[in-house]
């Protein structure tokens, strides 16, 4: 990382980051060409979850090539300055790399389903088979992530 000044260290607080989070914006390369999915999803025991239909793009690609790229952020703010390049941002974000694997059993879906839903609300889920059946679970290994903020 360029700037260490901003670098956040603290494992617990890029947690935070990514727990405060409503979108992961999930990365992925078609050969030469990237692509970018932003995704609701859920995290646990050093693994991201996300949700699926079981073919379009991302599969396609993501059976090709499971390495990622994902990020995450909060608190964005544009800092007005009177000049053109004083203009700035505040934020805090997380860039992290991963390996994805499917997830195909239908009690580890729906172990994974309540990790995403628990992401965004409180409580016991239940999933219709027609459902489990529609669905696949993509889980990300994190192999590797940051924290960036800024105050300015």
């Amino acid at each position: 990382m360029r700037r260490n000044d901003k670098e956040i260290t603290d494992h617990r607080t890029i947690e935070d980051i990514i727990l405060s989070s409503t979108v992961c914006k999930l990365a992925m390369a078609d050969e030469n060409q990237p692509y970018i999915v932003p995704l609701c999803f859920g995290l646990k025991d050093n693994a991201l979850y996300f949700h699926s239909a079981p073919e379009g793009k991302k599969i396609d690609i993501l059976k090709k090539n499971p390495s990622v790229c994902f990020e995450f952020e909060i608190f964005t703010q544009v800092i007005k300055s009177a000049k053109a390049c004083g203009w700035g941002m505040k934020y805090r974000s997380v860039i992290g790399f991963g390996k994805a694997s499917f997830i195909f059993d239908d009690d580890l879906k729906r172990k994974a389903f309540d990790i995403i839903m628990h992401q965004y609300a409180d409580g016991a889920f239940s999933y219709e088979e027609a459902l489990l059946n529609a669905t696949i679970i993509i889980k990300v290994d994190i192999q590797h992530m940051t924290g960036k903020q800024s105050e300015i």
